[in-house]
């Protein structure tokens, strides 16, 4: 018995960022160890796409890296279309871009729950920054702030910017180089414009990598640096 997505619950999003990212010769949703693996690549290679949480991936993770060389390939939509459809899910019937813009730095808010893992040698992230099209079906069965419309799929429309992470360090790229040390979240919040809730998950993280260390306190706020 395997573990995993399969391609029945396949969403568009994960099919097309599967097949753009994968090469001749990669073998495509692969039995490894007792999990279904994306895309398997020289034998040894193992690439996993997760274009949600990381939450449900930490034990297939973490068992993986064990033994094989894992990168983890997430997208988030720097560019996204809302697109209206009727109940079939077929013919569209509204079009406009969305206002919001996802930014290289939200992926602390998934990283959160697997950040120690980038310390293991065989781990490595990459970031996707692209171009999405959100569905909405116009079919009753959505939220309860928007019963009509009920969030559909996904599609990709172009990958922008690629980027790869695969040791602490490499995230310290998202602390500018001129904030004064020790800094706190405020501080660092105030010098990016990152939201202070953001700038807390990547302090987070980065403790949690040992890229960076409490080293005091200033009042209540909690003082990091290198």
């Amino acid at each position: 018995m395997t573990n995993g997505i399969g391609t029945l619950q396949e969403k568009s999003l994960h099919a097309a960022v599967k097949d753009w990212y994968s090469t001749p010769g990669d073998l495509l949703e692969h039995a490894v160890d007792g999990y279904v693996v994306d895309i398997v690549r020289d034998e040894t290679t193992l690439i996993e796409i997760q274009t949600g949480g990381f939450t449900p991936l930490k034990r297939k993770l973490r068992e993986l890296t064990v033994d094989y060389t894992l990168r983890l390939v997430h997208p988030i939509a720097a560019m996204n279309w809302i697109v209206r459809v009727a109940a079939d899910g077929v013919k569209e019937i509204g079009r406009r871009r969305s206002p919001k813009r996802g930014r290289a730095e939200h992926i602390f808010e998934e990283l959160v729950s697997i950040p120690e893992l980038i310390n293991h040698d065989s781990f490595s992230l990459e970031l996707l920054l692209i171009q999405e099209e959100e569905v909405r079906c116009y079919d009753g069965k959505g939220s309860w702030r928007h019963p009509e419309w009920r969030r559909h799929d996904r599609r990709l429309v172009e990958v922008e910017e690629r980027r790869i992470f695969d040791k602490a360090e490499d995230f310290l790229a998202f602390v500018p180089a001129d904030l004064p040390r020790p800094f706190t979240n405020r501080e660092l919040a105030e010098a990016t414009r990152y939201r202070l809730a953001l700038a807390g998950k990547m302090t987070y993280c980065l403790r949690r990598m040992g890229a960076l260390q409490v080293t005091g306190k200033r009042g209540n706020a909690q003082l990091f640096a290198e």
